[in-house]
């Protein structure tokens, strides 16, 4: 079962990167293994619904590709189905999906991207590169439980020891995003940092458009938002984390246990930067 926030076309880098990893393993898709898809398409209100689905057609692995809460929906929806984490997210300790990262003790194991304790080195990174930045907006989902922690704890720490000012600004529906950047090109901030989570993602090119349009040197959570003409990414590389989850699926329909299958932090980070937008601006 393959659990996704997004829709199938925004999904799809992701799932192919998995599924040739996966033949790499000798599991082919159509021929000795079944890959059943299910897409929220951002609609967080979906995740229990999908995730009782899977349990129902009694897959033999929940594959997730997002963070805390699709994770939660997965686990509250089966004790005894493995789960498997492509990394979104909180740190999975933190948020009470697994014991320990070495031993995760319940159904639920894989990759953990520390994407949340990245934001002090992602507005470092905005900071070097626009050397007159001063103050940064923050656009997030407040819904999102590590969204809210990042603003409120992680944030304002990383920004007071580069001397930044953060300015936090709150979207809680896809026709709230005009709104805020007409409020931005008044406040004029000179720089923005764009967290992730299921209602930012599926707005992405509007996002992106929309700092384009007002000329802010932006910071993204996703990889996918330079592909659409952001500015910058710094963050683990998720094709390899995607790749890395083959690993877990190999050694679970095997027999291992998920409780006994460390969860990995990534090893290998990138830093993004779309040229022609750096001009544009």
């Amino acid at each position: 079962g393959y659990l996704s926030p997004f829709d199938p076309v925004a999904e799809s880098t992701r799932s192919e990167a998995t599924r040739l990893a996966l033949r790499e393993f000798g599991y082919i898709d159509g021929q000795n293994i079944a890959i059943d898809y299910r897409y929220s398409e951002g609609e967080v209100n979906r995740f229990p619904e999908l995730a009782a689905e899977l349990v129902r057609l009694k897959v033999d692995i929940i594959l997730v590709s997002g963070g805390d809460r699709l994770i939660m929906a997965a686990k509250n929806a089966t004790k005894t189905i493995p789960i498997v984490m492509t990394g979104g997210g909180l740190d999975p300790v933190e948020a009470g999906l697994v014991e320990s990262l070495a031993r995760p003790g319940g159904n639920v194991t894989g990759i953990t991207n520390l994407n949340s304790e990245l934001g002090g080195k992602r507005l470092e990174l905005l900071k070097e590169a626009v050397s007159k930045v001063a103050r940064v907006a923050v656009l997030y989902d407040p819904t999102g439980p590590s969204n809210a922690r990042e603003v409120k704890e992680l944030l304002p720490v990383a920004a007071r020891a580069l001397r930044l000012t953060i300015q936090p600004w709150e979207v809680r529906a896809a026709d709230g995003f005009e709104k805020v950047f007409a409020a931005l090109n008044k406040e004029r901030p000179d720089g923005l940092y764009v967290q992730g989570g299921a209602l930012i993602n599926n707005n992405q090119k509007r996002i992106v458009d929309l700092a384009l349009k007002s000329r802010l040197p932006a910071m993204y959570q996703r990889r996918e938002a330079v592909d659409a003409g952001g500015l910058m990414y710094y963050g683990a590389d998720l094709a390899d984390s995607y790749r890395r989850v083959a690993y877990y699926i190999d050694r679970i329909l095997k027999g291992a246990k998920p409780a006994d299958l460390p969860v990995e932090q990534p090893t290998k980070f990138e830093l993004v930067i779309n040229l022609k937008t750096a001009k544009q601006i």
